[in-house]
């Protein structure tokens, strides 16, 4: 399944710190590293340089990934037509029958690693809920079968500059 090119603005700002971060400070460092390894002789043997000429491989090839990919990546902000409906960016608290609740925002896949809260907005769930209001009935297909949810809130996070 294709990834959706959406992200948050500050997810994309994360993107861009990390880019930033491994360019400037990890790269510079590991090559350090590799060049003094590379002075002590046979590299063959060098456990030195060869964890760290892998390092500087895996730390390029992240490189390349984050630069094609914030080209790629749509910034989407919250805007106020959102209000009261399930769209990208919504903190979504759902319910089933049975009372149990979960709650969840709706981000770009790229933003979905660093917190349990969140799912993509390729997942199912997001899928199936996007559009809809509080109140209606989402039905999500699972590999156990069709689970049926209740939203029961929606609400958008703003940046400084939107709430003014």
């Amino acid at each position: 399944m294709a990834r959706t090119n959406l992200i948050s603005r500050k997810g994309y700002f994360q993107l861009q710190s990390e880019l930033d971060h491994l360019w400037r400070v990890e790269r510079r460092e590991t090559t350090e590293k590799v060049t003094w390894a590379a002075s002590l002789g046979d590299r063959s043997e060098n456990a030195d340089y060869k964890y760290n000429k892998q390092k500087l491989r895996q730390i390029d090839r992240r490189i390349r990934f984050l630069r094609k990919r914030l080209e790629a990546l749509k910034i989407v902000d919250y805007a106020p037509s959102q209000e009261g409906k399930v769209f990208f960016g919504a903190t979504v608290t759902i319910e089933n029958d049975d009372g149990d609740e979960k709650q969840f925002t709706i981000v770009g896949p790229d933003e979905i690693y660093d917190d349990k809260r969140v799912i993509s907005i390729d997942a199912p769930m997001a899928r199936a809920a996007i559009g809809k209001q509080v109140d209606d009935e989402v039905k999500v297909q699972t590999p156990t079968g069709t689970h049926v949810w209740y939203i029961t809130a929606i609400c958008y996070q703003r940046t400084k500059s939107e709430s003014i």
